[in-house]
């Protein structure tokens, strides 16, 4: 049985930084693309970064490149993203998800593209 599991979402202050971590079990981690997505309340649920299966490409949407870093540790069975410069806009919901396929491209954008995900952690941003 795949899992997904997020964790370190929670509260902090605009510019503060936080680090996310998804920790995946049930499958062939490095088979799999990985990836970071977010759903703000009233909103669809969007793209936000991911990483090839061994880390040597990743992808991110316009908004966070610069401020959000993905990583993986194959070793680990393990994703992070790490935000920095945080603002307000940033609050969601943040998803990991993994797509089968072991290739050195990352840039899946769509959910679809995706075949396992986590049952996401929250993040706010307080202004």
């Amino acid at each position: 049985q795949v899992q997904l599991v997020e964790s370190g979402g929670g509260l902090v202050q605009v510019g503060d930084s936080l680090r996310l971590s998804c920790a995946a079990s049930g499958l062939s981690f490095q088979g799999y693309t990985m990836g970071w997505f977010r759903q703000a309340p009233g909103k669809a649920r969007e793209f936000v970064a991911a990483t090839s299966w061994n880390g040597g490409d990743t992808t991110y949407t316009d908004s966070v490149r610069g401020r959000f870093t993905i990583s993986r540790d194959n070793s680990q069975n393990t994703v992070n993203l790490q935000m920095n410069s945080l603002k307000p806009e940033d609050t969601a919901v943040y998803y990991c998800a993994a797509r089968w396929g072991r290739t050195s491209n990352s840039n899946y954008r769509r959910e679809v593209e995706y075949q396992y995900w986590g049952q996401g952690t929250q993040v706010t941003v307080s202004s």
